[in-house]
């Protein structure tokens, strides 16, 4: 083929074969030619690389066009390192709103730890005020009484007769004769009524029919016949004739405290006893005089 072709082209004539001279093994300093064979081997070798290099080329001209294998596995590399990337987002994400959760937890802890220590604050102040209220009531019910005792004048009612004894604050002592105890017309009706209202409460203020207060009690008791009293125990105080604690009759409205200053009131029934609305932990009861002595007494009937 190309290497025949080669040959066919060389011109150089055949070199002849001579004897050699005697200084044939002289090493001459000029270049020996080249044989024939050995032209013909570097042509032919020639011709080999040239024509591998023409397939070669061919090869890749041909194979130009078709992506390499590699080209081919980036898109799948890249997907892979996409869904990484993806996963590793959520995965901070999640940690990101778990992270905000607890936060928002522990706000809401400390935020209702703090509550619930103003509250307890706010019950604390309360039971102290209310034990100071209850404290303050006490003491002003205490000091009622006190005062009560030092207006009134001390009875030692001895009920065995028509007579009773009679002792003041001062140690001076009378003895006179109350009359008869039995109730009788208008009188009888009022008795009647307020021994009726025994136990009910005491409200301050009321009128009955379920609860009283002391002025309220009087003043229905006597408005059963007819009679229209004041509302309040001062003005019921001097609503009548004044009259001795001597000289007691049933009916008779018994004042604490001075005429037109009283600060309770309350009707003699006779015998000794009389019927009121105390306070409000005992409502309506029926006492004697020497339970709680009046300081005075007034006569409407």
């Amino acid at each position: 083929m190309a290497q025949h072709t080669f040959l066919e082209d060389m011109k150089e004539p055949l070199v002849p074969v001579v004897p050699m001279s005697h200084t044939a093994h002289i090493r001459s300093h000029r270049k020996p030619r080249r044989s024939a064979s050995t032209l013909a081997v570097r042509a032919g070798v020639a011709g080999g690389v040239l024509s591998t290099l023409a397939v070669a080329g061919a090869s890749g001209s041909a194979n130009a066009a078709e992506p390499v294998t590699q080209t081919l596995e980036l898109p799948t590399l890249t997907a892979d390192l996409a869904t990484q990337a993806a996963q590793s987002a959520d995965a901070t994400e999640q940690a990101a709103a778990h992270y905000q959760l607890q936060a928002e937890r522990d706000a809401a802890a400390a935020k209702a730890a703090k509550q619930a220590k103003a509250d307890l604050a706010e019950a604390r102040k309360k039971a102290a005020e209310a034990r100071k209220k209850a404290q303050e009531e006490a003491r002003k019910e205490a000091a009622a009484h006190a005062s009560r005792s030092a207006q009134r004048t001390t009875l030692s009612a001895t009920v065995g007769g028509d007579s009773t004894s009679v002792s003041t604050s001062t140690g001076s002592s009378t003895s006179t004769s109350t009359g008869s105890s039995t109730a009788t017309g208008s009188a009888a009706a009022i008795v009647s009524f307020v021994k009726a209202q025994v136990g009910k409460a005491y409200v301050s203020g009321a009128s009955g029919p379920s609860a009283y207060d002391c002025s309220g009690l009087v003043q229905t008791a006597f408005k059963q016949i007819g009679i229209s009293l004041p509302r309040v125990s001062q003005d019921q105080s001097t609503a009548g004739t004044q009259v001795s604690l001597s000289n007691l009759q049933p009916g008779d409205i018994l004042y604490w405290g001075g005429a037109g200053s009283a600060y309770h009131v309350a009707v003699y029934v006779g015998d000794g006893m009389f019927v009121g609305a105390q306070n409000p932990s005992t409502g309506v009861v029926e006492r004697p005089l020497s339970y709680d002595p009046p300081t005075g007494a007034v006569r409407v009937l």
